[in-house]
């Protein structure tokens, strides 16, 4: 008899065996974890071990709110959650939340659509208006948005107010005060929905120029409508893009702090992320238990418009891209294309240019006052803010030195992340990249206490250091210059990696030589996105910053306290010009290495 190894007996087939059972499957040898570490190259190691301190600090600060919410001085408590729900204004404070949130949020899901049907499916569009579009919530910082929006709707001294009632006058109607008041619930609702209007935008017109319109030229065929087109083919056919839209919605607005402090509290609407902030801030000593209960409301309500998205998905007929070549059937609006051309520019005039307008008119005129004196307009206020404030300059000087560094090493660290990702396609790596997308479906308010509860305190003790705000800011923005960089690797076929390593380049030279020239033109927009979202952010700023590393938000938070409203519309103005040259830099950029890769 020949002896058989176990190794062996696998490999015999029915015949061998003498037996006419069926053949017995091959068993799979998966190497161990040292195995398959040895085996990478250097390239992916790196890329590995980027990866793994990305997921640590995203998601480090996440665990460490949910510890401290129920493990305080080495035993298990509730104590977080008691006290939160003790709070005796708890009621009205979550009300006052949801009713703003989801009223701007439902408004912005309407106005983002139509504004979307309008510049992709109709006669109406703009060219120019569909690539400046997703960029304009970033020309216009939300701290210097709600600056703006005061000066223009304030009772007494808003400079639209003034005009209203002069025009109002005209007609024999003449008012003190008035007629709008910015500091109110329809002011406070209108800005969150200027600023979130911009993210059902994005996604919607992205899914209607990917749609096959095959059922909306059936619907028309029929003899329906475009309205009942609308309504009973496109509009299922979008639900995910329309979901997902609205729930970027709640979650901007639950972490929003500036629009909420500047406009909503003088109203007295008092809104969770304003009562975070002011827990950590300016209650000494910091109230971190109460702070962490708030924060725990935050991501249930998320996590409820999350629910509601996946019922809108699982209910929903929605569209997909089809293999053949999209094409669209414009709509023809006849006698009312110009009245929704004016529509979109009335929108964007409103929602962008008038506030502009009140933070360089009011820097100019040197005083906060609805009579402009168009003679004696000067810069004195730009020099005294920028070059006589030795605190605005350290701010300056720290917010564009985060932003730089922070822009850079964020698209970078993500896109050799998403590389790797893409290429090495398993279980393991889309869970890498879950993790490292984990901060996009949490307030941003929430990862700030946790980034604070980790590293402001022994063994790091980084709080009031400037290297708390660069991890913090990196925390905050790197899922969405994860999801511009895999936006970028997916459009390199993976012909060309392959045909490098046949030439013989190691994959250090492939990625620098072939991936990142031609990831450049989405990398150029993912850095502008990092940049104006640190140079303008406020939400971790109030949390982290402080004396020794202040920033332009806090800066500009502090003289809206208790400065020169002068002084406030020219720090404000500095940061819209300085956000508006980086982002027409970059479009310039990403529109010359197009056309370079192009050739």
């Amino acid at each position: 008899m020949r002896p058989t190894s176990t190794l062996e007996e696998p490999t015999q087939t029915p015949a061998e065996s003498g037996s006419g059972g069926p053949e017995q499957p091959l068993p799979r040898y998966r190497p161990g974890l040292v195995t398959r570490l040895r085996r990478m190259s250097s390239f992916e190691l790196f890329s590995l071990t980027l990866a793994g301190i990305l997921v640590a600090l995203v998601c480090l600060p996440l665990v460490r709110v949910v510890i401290n919410m129920f493990y305080k001085d080495g035993r298990f408590t509730f104590e977080a959650i008691q006290r939160t729900l003790a709070i005796e204004d708890l009621g009205k404070m979550v009300v006052d939340t949801v009713v703003v949130v989801l009223a701007s949020s439902i408004l912005a899901v309407v106005i983002g659509f139509l504004l979307a049907w309008a510049n992709t499916r109709t006669d109406a569009r703009f060219g120019v208006i569909n690539e400046i579009f997703p960029y304009l919530p970033f020309l216009l910082p939300p701290i210097a948005g709600a600056v703006g929006w005061t000066m223009l709707l304030s009772p007494q001294a808003g400079l639209l107010n003034a005009w209203v009632r002069d025009v109002l006058g005209l007609v024999g109607v003449h008012l003190e005060s008035g007629p709008f008041d910015i500091n109110s619930w329809y002011g406070l609702i209108l800005v969150y929905t200027f600023y979130a209007v911009p993210y059902v935008y994005m996604n919607v017109s992205a899914a209607m120029q990917s749609l096959d319109a095959s059922l909306e030229e059936a619907s028309r065929i029929t003899g329906a409508s475009a309205l009942k087109t609308l309504r009973r083919v496109t509009l299922p056919a979008l639900a995910p893009s329309i979901g997902a839209g609205f729930l970027l919605c709640t979650w901007f607005g639950f972490g929003m702090f500036s629009i909420a402090q500047i406009i909503g509290t003088p109203a007295g609407i008092d809104m969770i992320p304003v009562r975070i902030v002011k827990l950590l801030t300016f209650t000494y000593p910091p109230d971190e238990d109460l702070a962490i209960g708030l924060s725990a409301i935050v991501v249930v309500f998320v996590g409820l418009s999350y629910l509601v998205q996946y019922r809108i998905l699982k209910n929903s007929r929605f569209g997909s891209i089809g293999g053949k070549a999209t094409h669209h059937t414009v709509t023809r609006l006849g006698v009312w294309r110009p009245v929704v051309r004016a529509g979109v520019l009335l929108y964007i005039g409103v929602s962008t240019i008038l506030p502009m307008y009140a933070l360089f008119i009011v820097s100019l005129n040197g005083y906060w006052t609805p009579n402009i004196q168009w003679g004696s307009l000067s810069l004195d206020a730009f020099r005294v803010a920028l070059f006589e404030d030795p605190k605005t300059q350290e701010a300056f000087g720290n917010s564009l030195t985060l932003g730089l560094v922070g822009g850079v090493i964020g698209i970078l660290v993500a896109a050799v992340v998403s590389l790797y990702i893409a290429q090495h396609r398993s279980r393991a790596t889309l869970g890498l990249d879950a993790a490292i997308k984990l901060p996009s479906s949490v307030s941003n308010m929430v990862i700030a206490v946790g980034i604070l509860l980790l590293l402001a305190r022994p063994p790091f003790d980084l709080g009031g250091t400037w290297l708390i705000l660069l991890l913090g800011y990196l925390a905050l923005y790197l899922p969405q210059a994860s999801i511009a960089a895999d936006a970028a690797v997916a459009t390199i076929g993976k012909e060309l990696g392959e045909a490098s390593g046949v030439a013989g380049a190691r994959q250090w030279k492939t990625f620098r030589r072939v991936y990142l020239p031609l990831m450049i033109p989405g990398l150029v927009g993912g850095f502008a996105l990092l940049f104006v979202r640190i140079i303008g952010d406020l939400t971790a700023s109030a949390i982290l910053s402080g004396t020794n590393n202040v920033v332009v938000g806090f800066r500009i938070l502090e003289v809206f306290n208790g400065g020169s409203y002068a002084t406030l519309a020219a720090l404000s103005s500095v940061l819209v010009v300085v956000s508006a040259i980086i982002l027409c830099v970059v479009l310039w950029l990403s529109k010359r290495t197009g056309v370079a890769r192009s050739h």
